[in-house]
């Protein structure tokens, strides 16, 4: 008898708890004070958290695993009727982050003053698209939540 032998990838690409947006609290600060990007078929909102403020929207006891970088993503009824496709979208945009995050992930670790980034993918299209045009907009929302965190902190480290 052969063993079912299960793949498992290198602790970098796995989409641990850690790393879903699923805390009310942080997710409705998201869409208060984020910033929105656009890249069809996909819109962002991205807000980052330094340590303070995270602190003092939980009263300092922070949730256990609340990662560096946090993200959720969600297909609207509206958009797309049949639960099999909003399913089958919202699969298509998780992997695509899972495998294109790693960059920006490393930035937000890298930076003292961060102490989380919050981003929520919303699919806008209202057919299926394929993987390759959805990978490509998730790398490029990355790269402009990338230059707009650069930009931010640049600016903020001119002022001190």
């Amino acid at each position: 008898m052969e063993s079912a032998h299960r793949f498992n990838p290198p602790a970098p690409l796995r989409f641990r708890q850690a790393e879903r947006l699923r805390l009310r609290t942080l997710v409705e600060r998201l869409f208060a004070e984020g910033h929105s990007f656009f890249e069809w078929p996909l819109r962002a909102v991205a807000h980052p958290l330094d340590a303070e403020s995270l602190d003092a929207l939980f009263k300092g006891h922070v949730p256990a695993r609340t990662g560096a970088l946090q993200m959720l993503v969600t297909v609207p009824k509206r958009k797309r009727h049949h639960a099999v496709d909003r399913v089958l979208m919202r699969r298509r945009v998780r992997e695509a982050w899972r495998l294109n995050r790693i960059p920006l992930r490393e930035a937000v670790e890298s930076h003292p003053d961060m102490r989380t980034l919050s981003v929520a993918l919303i699919y806008t299209a209202d057919r299926n698209v394929e993987y390759a045009k959805v990978e490509r907009a998730v790398t490029r929302i990355l790269a402009k939540i990338s230059d707009h965190l650069e930009k931010d902190f640049q600016k903020k480290g001119a002022t001190r």
